[in-house]
């Protein structure tokens, strides 16, 4: 049997075909000169190891009708090349695509929120783009273990957990992308090759703020270990260790430095804030002018004489970044930081409020 083509009423491949193969093997498990398969719309699961071992596949395409590829559905595949997954795809199973040694690319939709229980597109040798929409939220274990090809990776912003070893023994994985979304990112990354993370939504909250004329957060990132700002670019270079797989060899893993990244993401908050503070004080300054210039308008009609003192109208926002930014640490606050102590800072002492804060964040 070399080509396969589904009626249009049939809605799912079972796990077993009893009629041609008997109950011990999946439906069209290990047929060897299987080269062509035709899925019809209307299909909705294709079941388990329903195409596993067959050898000849080239290509597939999965119709939006189906909502779940079960665990070792085109497992052993090792000469198919191009998979095609459209949206509507929710679950891809255990195993799903592995060993599929000759599969170039692949597109996850964004309907797909988990990528399989384990070892989804392990041995996938010559995988070498991966593209991940927003959407997925788990990456599992040993989803893409070996696949050795692979160079670059994108983690959606929906990612919020990457399973155990999930890239381990992607030895030419040299950049993975990720967003401060993951608050935390486990020793995932098995990646001999592996030269940096780098954070595209923290790259651009830092140039908005070097663009407002916050530049001196340019020193404070070079001050940070193993932290990166070129181009406009935020990267941190990756830590390593000895672990032991799961066979018992020890080997190097890969992970991101949590406590650099946390350090970056309240850095960069800190000068948000103190942005935001220098905008509010300038709003408010305008409109005590404003104020000042309407009721002098009404006392002094047909004056012309009268001119407005601006800066005794200027305003400014009580200890705004130390209290802010301090709270946002979860540092306690004295007692006696009440309502009833606060004065307008100078700038002397506004300079020495930011040391404070900022030898906080550093010596965390």
């Amino acid at each position: 049997m070399t080509h396969v083509r589904f009626h249009p009423e049939v809605t799912k491949i079972e796990d077993y075909n009893f009629k041609e193969y008997g109950p011990s093997n999946n439906a069209f498990m290990f047929c060897a000169s299987l080269r062509e398969v035709v899925l019809n719309d209307g299909l909705t699961e294709i079941g388990r190891s329903a195409f596993q071992g067959c050898v000849s596949l080239q290509k597939i395409t999965i119709p939006s009708t189906v909502t779940k590829i079960d665990a070792d559905a085109f497992n052993d595949c090792v000469n198919l090349r191009e998979v095609v997954l459209n949206e509507g795809l929710q679950k891809i199973g255990w195993q799903a695509f592995f060993n599929c040694q000759s599969l170039l690319n692949i597109t996850l939709p964004s309907t797909v929120t988990e990528v399989g229980d384990a070892w989804t597109f392990t041995m996938c040798l010559r995988l070498k783009e991966v593209v991940l929409n927003d959407g997925l939220v788990e990456i599992c274990p040993m989803a893409f273990n070996s696949c050795s090809s692979l160079e670059r990776i994108t983690i959606p912003s929906t990612v919020t957990k990457i399973g155990v070893d999930a890239f381990l023994g992607c030895d030419n994985l040299r950049e993975v992308v990720l967003h401060e979304t993951m608050k935390k990112v486990d020793w995932t990354f098995g990646c001999r090759s592996l030269e940096r993370f780098s954070f595209p939504s923290l790259s651009t909250r830092l140039d908005n703020i070097i663009q407002a004329g916050q530049r001196d957060i340019e020193a404070k990132m070079d001050d940070l270990p193993a932290v990166e700002w070129r181009g406009g670019e935020l990267s941190i270079l990756p830590i390593r260790q000895q672990k032991e797989n799961l066979w018992g060899r020890m080997e190097t893993v890969v992970g991101v430095d949590n406590e650099k990244l946390a350090k970056v993401e309240k850095l960069i908050t800190y000068y948000e804030v103190k942005e935001a503070t220098t905008l509010f004080e300038l709003a408010l300054w305008k409109a005590r002018i404003d104020q000042a210039d309407d009721a002098d308008d009404k006392v002094n009609k047909y004056s012309y004489d009268h001119i407005i003192n601006r800066d005794s109208c200027r305003v400014d926002v009580p200890g705004p970044v130390k209290d802010t930014i301090l709270q946002f640490l979860d540092e306690d606050e004295d007692s006696d930081n009440d309502e009833s102590d606060y004065h307008t800072a100078s700038d002397e002492e506004s300079e020495e409020e930011d040391d404070d804060i900022l030898q906080y964040i550093f010596n965390e």
